[in-house]
C-alpha cells in the first residue's frame, strides 16, 4: 500500500535538508521511486510555475485531443468522475489525472478507466527525471509531469485534469486546457491561497485561459473570478446565466446556451451538490460538442453509473457505513446535510482525524450535531492534528461526554483511524451509522481496515 503522500504532499522538510539523492537504478520498484521523491526537495509546497514550466519545455509534451482541467475547493473529483463515466460510454480513449490516492498511488492516473500500471508509472518517471536536469522538483511537480507525459503518449481522445492546490500556480497549469472548469469556492488552504473567497477565486481563475471556455458552478461566484476571465478573453459560462438545471424526486435537466438534456436520472454520486457538479460536467460537454459530440443515452448511463470512492460513499452492510473526504468547513456542511436527509438512525458514531492547517473548529460547528459518539485519530503525517488535539477541540465546541452507559455523548482519542474504525464498529448496533471523514488518510486508513476483514 503505497499511501505515503495521500493526504496532498506530506510534510514540509526544512530548508536544504532533503538529501540530493540519485535515481533509483534499473530494477528500482515504484514505492522505491516514491520514496525518493518525499525527500528530494526541501519543500513539500512550492507555490510557483518556473521549475515544473521549464521541464516541461524539454519534455516537449502535446496532447492530440481536447484537455479539461477541473479546479475548486469541493466538488473536482465528482466532476472529473462524471465526465469520464460519460465520456467512456460514448466510447472515447479517456485519460484522467487525480488526487490523491487512498490505497495506490496508481489510483491518479486512469486510461480508459483503469489505473495505469507500475511500469508504465516507472517509465514515465525515468523521463521525467531525464528531462530535469538540475532542477529540484517536488513531489507533486514531478508526479504531475510523469502522469501529464503518459497521458500525452497514449494518444488520447480527451484528457482530464484535476487541479490540485489553487490552481494558478498548479503544476497542472502548465496545461493550456481547452475547457476549464472551477467548481465551488471557499475558504481552504488559506496559507497558500488567501482568506477571502475573492482571494481564493482568483487563484482558481488562474486555469481560465484566452479565447477558450471557462466554466464556473459556483452559485455565486466571486467577483474577482468574473473580472479575471473578462480581463484575458475567456469564454465564461456561469450557472445560473449559461446554463443551469431543473428537476423533481423522479428525475432532472439541464440547460445551456445551446443544449438541453431532459428526462435525466440522478447521479449515482450522492450528495447535495451533485447536480451542481453534473451541471459542470454536461456543460464543458456542451462546449465541446463538435469535437467529442455525446448522445442523450451515454449521458443517461454515465451519470448513473459513475463512481467515486470516499465522497458520500455509503457502504453495504450493518451497520451503515459512510466514506467522506470532507476537510474543510464547506464540505463538512454538505456532509451534515447529506447525513440528515437519510432518515433516523438510533446512533451516529463519527471516525475523525485531519491536518493540523485545516479550519478544525469550522469542520465541528457543522458536524457536532449530526454525532453521538466520537472516535478521533492520530493521522501518520507530521502535520496532522494528534487525537487529543482533536478531543480539546470537541470539548472547546460544546461536545460533553456523558460516561454513563446510556451514553448521550463519547469521545474516544486513538492512534490510528483503522483502530477508532474498529472500535466504532465493535460498539455500533446494527440500526447505527459510522461516519468516517476528514482528510483523505482517515478514509484511506479504515479502507484499508475494511479490506483487511473488518466488515
Amino acid at each position: 500500500m503505497n499511501t505515503s503522500k495521500q493526504a496532498g504532499e506530506a510534510a514540509n522538510h526544512p530548508d536544504g535538508a532533503a538529501p540530493a539523492a540519485a535515481a533509483p537504478g534499473p530494477g528500482a520498484s515504484l514505492d522505491d521511486w516514491l520514496h525518493l521523491l518525499e525527500v528530494r526537495h526541501p519543500q513539500a509546497v512550492d507555490m510557483g510555475l518556473e521549475r515544473v514550466a521549464a521541464v516541461r519545455r524539454k519534455m516537449d509534451i502535446a496532447f492530440r485531443g481536447p484537455v479539461i482541467s477541473v479546479a475548486g475547493t469541493n466538488g473536482k473529483g465528482s466532476t472529473c468522475a462524471m465526465l469520464e463515466s460519460i465520456l467512456l460510454r460514448a466510447g472515447y480513449k479517456v485519460g484522467l489525472y487525480v488526487k490523491p490516492h487512498f490505497l495506490h498511488f496508481n489510483e491518479r492516473a486512469r486510461l480508459g478507466g483503469v489505473p495505469v500500471g507500475d511500469a508504465a508509472l516507472i517509465a514515465a518517471f525515468q523521463t521525467v527525471e531525464a528531462a530535469r536536469g538540475d532542477i529540484s522538483l517536488t513531489y507533486f511537480e514531478f508526479t504531475t509531469l510523469a502522469i501529464i507525459q503518459l497521458m500525452a503518449d497514449a494518444d488520447l481522445d480527451v484528457t482530464i485534469l484535476e487541479v490540485g492546490l489553487g490552481g494558478r500556480l498548479d503544476a497542472v497549469n502548465v496545461i493550456d486546457a481547452d475547457v476549464a472548469i472551477v467548481t465551488s469556492i471557499d475558504i481552504d488552504h488559506s496559507a497558500y491561497l488567501g482568506n477571502t473567497r475573492d482571494a481564493i477565486a482568483f487563484e482558481k481563475a488562474g486555469i481560465f485561459r484566452a479565447g477558450k471556455t471557462a466554466i464556473c458552478s459556483d452559485p455565486v461566484p466571486p467577483q474577482s473570478l468574473i473580472d479575471h476571465a473578462e480581463a484575458i478573453g475567456a469564454d465564461l459560462w456561469l450557472m445560473g446565466r449559461d446554463f443551469n438545471y431543473t428537476g423533481d424526486k423522479q428525475q432532472w435537466s439541464y440547460g445551456g446556451r445551446t443544449q438541453r438534456r431532459n428526462s435525466l436520472g440522478y447521479p449515482s454520486l450522492r450528495g447535495a451538490n451533485q447536480l451542481l457538479n453534473a451541471c459542470a460536467a454536461l456543460a464543458a460537454l456542451e462546449a465541446l460538442r463538435y469535437e467529442l459530440p455525446v448522445g442523450a443515452q451515454e449521458v443517461r448511463t454515465g451519470l448513473v453509473m459513475v463512481d467515486l470512492p470516499g465522497r458520500f460513499q455509503v457502504m453495504p452492510g450493518q451497520p451503515l457505513v459512510v466514506l467522506d473526504v470532507a476537510h474543510n468547513p464547506h464540505a463538512a456542511a454538505a456532509l451534515a446535510q447529506n447525513l440528515g436527509n437519510m432518515g433516523f438512525h438510533p446512533y451516529t458514531y463519527a471516525v475523525f482525524g485531519a491536518m493540523a492547517d485545516k479550519d478544525i473548529d469550522g469542520i465541528l460547528a457543522q458536524m457536532k450535531g449530526c454525532v453521538d459518539h466520537w472516535c478521533v485519530t492520530d493521522l501518520p503525517l507530521p502535520r496532522a492534528a494528534g487525537a487529543a488535539e482533536l478531543k480539546a477541540k470537541l470539548l472547546e465546541a460544546g461536545v460533553t461526554p456523558e460516561f454513563a452507559s446510556d451514553a448521550a455523548c463519547t469521545i474516544e482519542t486513538f492512534d490510528s483511524p483503522g483502530a477508532a474504525y474498529a472500535n466504532a464498529y465493535r460498539r455500533a448496533g446494527e440500526n447505527d451509522r459510522i461516519v468516517v471523514f476528514g482528510s483523505f488518510l482517515t478514509v484511506a486508513g479504515v479502507m484499508e481496515a475494511r479490506k483487511s476483514g473488518l466488515h
